[in-house]
């Protein structure tokens, strides 16, 4: 036994060599970590004789009914359509939703983080920014506070994870592609804001090697989140070089796609899948607007509905007091067939 005077769990974490999140999730179920992680735990404690302070850790989680919503970008119209869902499933429940956008900014994402901790939430529903985040940051809040992930998984942070199958998207799309016209081309930011598009590009090379046809991918320049006029300049570009291999291009989001579509407009370039037009384009995510763009998107969709369900859901449960482990949820797109591909 040691003569070291543990005084919370944050120093108990440290003396085990486990992080907060998981010493908390220990004390909150054993049961719900690795036997592996239950005997370090266990064995610190034996030379340490430390016990946290449960009734603390119950009263710290139930002051509110307040539940956080943080996003990466409000103005962005998928973060706004979940983030109206999640706040009207909230409310429905009898908590007071209090939204946030982080605005691709790391530093205000903490921030945020911060204002939230002062606010004592019953939980927080939290897009975080992905690769950007402080990830050291994070796992404090998510050992602090109640937090179920959303949208861009960030490791096993938080009680569990809760998006869309950014594989299954892709793969689902450019198999239609290819069973309808040339193989598709795949049109993409080369250095792009959400982490989802390095599985979408990821997803669309392992389609093209299973359907038996060459890649190619088209990175355009670009930072932050004006994704229209990125895809509007790198258009341009694309289609004055000659990039595009065949006719036919998978856009790595929709708002990419919206940017092309206007690329080719000044280009008068045909954009459809008549005889009498020059080039397919397809999309991703089901924009809100893509019913509304000239021709209308061909695009695959997230469940709004079922994502955003199955988060607060899965929320509501440990507030209420359920306890279990760790699991990640990805949920399956679906295809919208319209006039641009």
């Amino acid at each position: 036994m040691t003569n070291k005077k543990i005084r919370n769990m944050e120093e108990f974490a440290t003396v085990s060599g486990l992080s907060r999140p998981t010493v908390s999730k220990y004390f909150n179920d054993p049961g719900s970590v690795r036997a592996s992680t239950r005997q370090r735990i266990e064995a610190a404690l034996e030379a340490h004789e430390y016990r946290p302070n449960i009734y603390a850790m119950n009263q710290n989680r139930k002051l509110t009914k307040t539940i956080g919503i943080v996003v990466p970008l409000l103005t962005d119209p998928y973060f706004a359509e979940i983030a109206r869902n999640l706040e009207q499933r909230c409310i429905a429940a009898g908590y007071r939703p209090t939204l946030f956008s982080s605005h691709g900014d790391p530093a205000l994402e903490v921030e945020v983080l911060d204002t939230l901790r002062s606010l004592k939430p019953a939980g927080v529903l939290l897009a975080p920014l992905g690769r950007a985040s402080d990830h050291i940051a994070l796992e404090k809040f998510c050992g602090d506070v109640p937090t179920l992930i959303f949208d861009s998984s960030v490791g096993e942070m938080g009680l569990s994870f809760v998006g869309s199958d950014n594989f299954q998207f892709t793969r689902h799309i450019t198999d239609y592609l290819c069973r309808t016209g040339e193989p598709p081309c795949f049109f993409e930011m080369k250095t792009p804001a959400n982490p989802n598009a390095h599985r979408r590009r990821q997803s669309y090379l392992n389609a093209m090697e299973a359907f038996g046809h060459a890649p190619n991918v088209i990175s355009i320049e670009g930072e932050g989140w004006g994704f229209e006029e990125i895809g509007r300049l790198g258009g341009h570009q694309a289609l004055e070089q000659g990039l595009f291999s065949t006719n036919t291009v998978l856009c790595s989001n929709d708002r990419l796609a919206i940017g092309l579509l206007t690329a080719c407009c000044e280009k008068k370039v045909t954009v459809g899948r008549g005889p009498d037009t020059s080039i397919r384009i397809a999309g991703q995510d089901g924009h809100p607007h893509s019913r509304y763009t000239c021709p209308p998107l061909t695009t695959i969709s997230h469940d709004y509905d079922a994502v955003s369900e199955t988060a607060v859901e899965a929320l509501f449960a440990v507030i209420d007091g359920a306890v279990s482990a760790w699991k990640s949820t990805r949920l399956e797109g679906r295809l919208i067939l319209r006039d641009s591909a």
